[in-house]
């Protein structure tokens, strides 16, 4: 039961900060291209995906569909986060999250990046321990 609660709460967060950046990719692009990683051509359009990709992640998690490979996709790119942030502390870059839209106004920090790590374990906890009960993994099982 606690691969399925962590699946659950992992999903609905993704699902969630998802929600909150679709309406306002120019905010998004704002708060990437801050953190100066990534060529300028390349921040405009993972802008307006990135939201919808959290937001399937999120889903997938909450029906426990694909549940290994998505989790296994979810720590990847919460390690990525993580190391993004890291690098912007390293560097003084006082780059804006993000990380819940336009209104999350919080500033990169190390607390952002413990807290990315966190996550990335959970979803590799929910990975390895995968798929949990009420999952749809479970159903498509051939017997």
């Amino acid at each position: 039961m606690v691969v399925t609660v962590a699946r659950w709460l992992l999903g609905a967060l993704l699902v969630w900060a998802g929600v909150l950046k679709i309406g306002h990719p120019v905010d998004l692009a704002s708060a990437i291209a801050g953190f100066r990683l990534l060529p300028p051509e390349l921040v405009a359009p993972l802008a307006v995906v990135l939201p919808y990709f959290e937001v399937l992640l999120g889903l997938y998690l909450l029906a426990g569909l694909f549940t290994r490979v998505v989790a296994w996709i979810a720590a990847a790119q919460f390690a990525i986060y993580a190391a993004a942030i890291a690098s912007a502390v390293l560097r003084g870059i006082p780059a804006n999250c993000g990380c819940f839209g336009p209104g999350d106004t919080a500033v990169a920090d190390w607390p952002h990046v413990a807290f990315d790590l966190a996550l990335a374990a959970v979803a590799a906890f929910i990975a390895i321990r995968a798929p949990g009960a009420l999952a749809l993994d479970r159903r498509l099982r051939p017997r």
